[in-house]
């Protein structure tokens, strides 16, 4: 069995994150208390099962927690988000990250993913060496993984998360701002989620997206970078030019700064560590003045999974409680590392987000990992995910 430290543990995956605006979580903790004080009474526009979650985050926040029980705690990263959280929005940030936080552990379900993954394209025009664009299967156009998502699906899956999933991510398989209806789409997010992210490469990035992202309902902005000098950039961003996305960041970090003052967007530029050669110093000397993190993330071993050795991982991966990808077509996925969606459990066309969550496909897949048949299962017998 592989060891501890080769797994990859996708909710904690931060190698480390360095925070410019670093807020002290005491005066989190503090807003929270005040929060608790203030709303003794039920709120009305939170339901049993909400008001229930709640008083689990304050007892694991304020009081210790439960003995042997998983306890919810707040990582750097997530006391900067809710510091750009609003009073009244933040009972029901604090709900859906306590899903996102402790259902995967506890297994626990209710009607929606506490994430959900949205993929405007499976196109990249980048070939990272750590990535699944590397494998001709997938992308040559005859195999059917290409391609685009309509603003039409989009919408559909717009309209049924809201209110429903606050967590969500624009992007997956492909490079997002190759989509051509992505600044429509972006504009369908204004205002409805209380966490929305997306991950770009920033080559695209001209100043027309900028604007398309700064209007839109996006909180958190990655851009995925590796390295702070070339040719380390480009050989591990095949077809990737650090010049040009430098430039581009730069132009987004002045349109923000300019003409969008008060946006609370957090940007972050976030890099795999795949090579020694990379050194988060580095980072955040070259980066770190036109964002507010800089971070490295583990390498996941996903760039060919299907063509790996298979492994003796018995551990049920986390992910199948906690998030759920749509792709481009609107084929639903219980993961990326299954990137040619062998695992696909339905269509967002047929049916809807909560259905989906719930299938007979999906459950079946919980309780083959449950029941640590993980290994008799393709590509989760070679995959490190837990």
């Amino acid at each position: 069995m592989k060891s501890q430290s080769q797994l990859y543990q996708k909710h904690n995956s931060f190698v480390e994150l360095r925070n410019h605006n670093r807020q002290g979580i005491e005066k989190t903790l503090n807003r929270i208390s005040t929060l608790r004080s203030s709303t003794s009474e039920r709120n009305p526009l939170l339901s049993s099962d909400q008001q229930s979650i709640l008083q689990r985050v304050y007892r694991d926040l304020l009081d210790g927690g439960v003995p042997e029980e998983p306890q919810f705690t707040l990582s750097p990263n997530v006391v900067e988000e809710i510091d750009r959280i609003e009073d009244s929005d933040l009972p029901r940030y604090l709900i859906h990250r306590y899903r996102y936080e402790i259902y995967p552990q506890n297994h626990t379900l209710d009607g929606y993913p506490p994430y959900l993954q949205i993929e405007p394209t499976s196109i990249c025009n980048y070939r990272c060496v750590f990535c699944y664009q590397t494998d001709d299967v997938f992308t040559q156009r005859k195999n059917g993984f290409m391609g685009h998502m309509t603003l039409e699906t989009f919408r559909r899956i717009i309209d049924q998360s809201e209110r429903n999933i606050e967590f969500i991510s624009l992007a997956s398989r492909g490079e997002p701002l190759l989509c051509p209806e992505i600044e429509e789409m972006l504009a369908y997010t204004r205002g409805k989620f209380l966490n929305l992210k997306m991950n770009t490469n920033a080559s695209m990035l001209d100043e027309r997206k900028a604007h398309a992202i700064l209007q839109s309902g996006i909180q958190t902005l990655v851009f995925s970078a590796d390295a702070a000098q070339e040719p380390l950039y480009s050989q591990l961003r095949v077809n990737g030019k650090l010049e040009r996305v430098l430039s581009n960041i730069k132009q987004f970090q002045k349109i923000k700064e300019t003409q969008y003052s008060n946006s609370k967007i957090i940007t972050r530029v976030s890099g795999v560590k795949f090579d020694e050669r990379q050194n988060l110093d580095d980072m955040e000397q070259y980066w770190g003045e036109l964002v507010d993190q800089v971070a490295f993330v583990n390498y996941n071993p996903w760039e060919n999974v299907y063509e790996s050795s298979p492994i003796k991982v018995q551990k049920p991966c986390s992910d199948l409680w906690r998030r759920m990808f749509v792709w481009w077509d609107g084929k639903v996925n219980p993961c990326d590392v299954d990137y040619r969606s062998t695992l696909a459990v339905g269509f967002i066309g047929d049916s809807d987000l909560s259905s989906l969550w719930r299938s007979p496909a999906y459950e079946r897949l919980r309780i083959s990992h449950l029941e640590q048949r993980r290994s008799q299962m393709s590509p989760c017998d070679r995959c490190t995910v837990i």
